[in-house]
């Protein structure tokens, strides 16, 4: 990287802007999947809330993140519905048959505040509808990002 592409410390610029990735350029049946057997998968900080997602301030100070927290190991291209049945293992509220689960990233802005924004929706006994299908990689999820979870 230059100089130029330096900010004081040596560490990179900040990448592109968050938020929805840009629509795919080719079917998401032809994209290359992940080879679970050969790729090493991440640690996924999930943390779970019933009623509502956790606020900025609930993750303000770095090592007093919420208490209710769940560490998944997993790949970027987990769907939304892998992850509401892992999430249903560890929490009952999860399970009920109208319970209703909300994903949200959790990452630091620009400012280094942390930001969450909500990614995707599912229901807890799935129909394959709402946000079922999509993957982590495909809703904008950056090693590192926390997932908090609302059980509605």
């Amino acid at each position: 990287m230059s100089e130029v592409g330096k900010r004081q410390g040596g560490r990179g610029l900040p990448g592109p802007p968050r938020g929805p990735p840009p629509p795919l350029s080719r079917p998401r049946l032809l994209q290359d999947p992940v080879d679970r057997e050969k790729t090493c998968p991440l640690l996924l900080r999930v943390f779970t809330k019933i009623g509502g997602h956790h606020t900025m301030e609930d993750f303000a100070v770095r090592g007093k993140e919420p208490k209710d927290e769940v560490q998944i190991y997993t790949w970027k291209d987990a769907t939304l519905r892998e992850l509401t049945d892992l999430v249903k293992e560890v929490a009952p509220a999860a399970r009920r048959r109208n319970a209703k689960l909300s994903f949200a990233f959790v990452f630091p802005d620009k400012n280094g505040r942390f930001k969450v924004q909500e990614v995707g929706k599912t229901l807890s006994f799935g129909n394959g509808r709402l946000d079922d299908g999509k993957a982590l990689a495909e809703l904008g999820f950056e090693i590192g990002d926390y997932l908090d979870v609302a059980i509605l």
